[in-house]
């Protein structure tokens, strides 16, 4: 009897030490579209360790995500493409104080779905001049930066003036892989990280565009001064860059600011 007492107690002590989801304050992540895949891993892992939060990732074009903050939107973490905008971010006073980290470097590729019926051979540079080709799709190079990354390698290796205009615009990384996806456009560039996914790298095959054609993708991350949840925020800082986090952005194609 005793010995059921104790269970039962145990078994209401362990009930108050996590809030019903319907209690738990949201944790809010703002993170760069390039992150798709690879936030939905890491973002899981993080919710295992701290229940007594509710993790939620939104996605988008990091420009817009800074528009936004500057506009007080309620992010706890802002994960960028871009390490500039968190250090701006910083410097007017957005951000917690030595918060700012740099999580990875990024990659771009040109892709196509394995629907298509345009690019029977090997897919490369060339296959954006291809004659059936009518659109190309990369994200907004005006506030998303793989799209300034797209326009600056397409620049360098001679091809942006001969396809510039069957350029398709979307609002970040994703949507432009979206574009191609359903055949909205032909073929385009997007990030590698997107490419090796799982669901994506089963649709589709891609080229790594040179890395000296374009600037050096470092991207960053920063606490923001407006969270409500700073313990998690901090918390979660150093879950992405710890062993857990690395690991699982190699996976989908990130790169470590120390490597090459």
């Amino acid at each position: 009897m005793r010995r059921q007492i104790a269970i039962g107690l145990l078994a209401l002590l362990l009930v108050g030490c996590s809030a019903p989801p319907s209690e738990r304050p949201d944790f809010i992540i703002a993170a760069a579209a390039d992150l798709r895949f690879a936030m939905d891993d890491i973002a899981k892992r993080f919710q295992l360790l701290h229940p007594e939060v509710t993790v939620k990732v939104i996605y988008g074009s990091s420009g817009q995500f800074y528009q936004q903050i500057e506009n007080t939107a309620p992010y706890d973490v802002y994960c960028s493409a871009d390490l500039e905008y968190p250090r701006k971010l910083a410097q007017n006073g957005l951000a917690m104080p030595g918060t700012e980290f740099q999580y990875a470097v990024g990659r771009i590729v040109i892709w196509v779905s394995k629907k298509s019926t345009k690019f029977p051979g090997e897919v490369n540079l060339q296959s954006l001049r291809d004659p059936s080709v009518k659109f190309i799709s990369i994200s907004n190079p005006g506030h998303a930066p793989y799209g300034k990354a797209a326009v600056a390698a397409m620049t360098s290796l001679g091809v942006y003036g001969s396809v510039k205009d069957k350029l398709v615009f979307a609002e970040n990384v994703s949507q432009a892989w979206q574009y191609i996806d359903t055949g909205a456009a032909d073929i385009g560039i997007i990030a590698l990280s997107l490419a090796l996914a799982q669901t994506v790298k089963d649709a589709g095959r891609y080229w790594e565009l040179p890395l000296d054609s374009y600037p050096r993708m470092d991207q960053g991350g920063v606490i923001l001064k407006s969270t409500k949840n700073e313990a998690t925020a901090r918390a979660f800082r150093s879950f992405i860059l710890a062993d857990t986090g690395r690991s699982v952005l190699k996976n989908y194609g990130f790169f470590m600011p120390n490597e090459k």
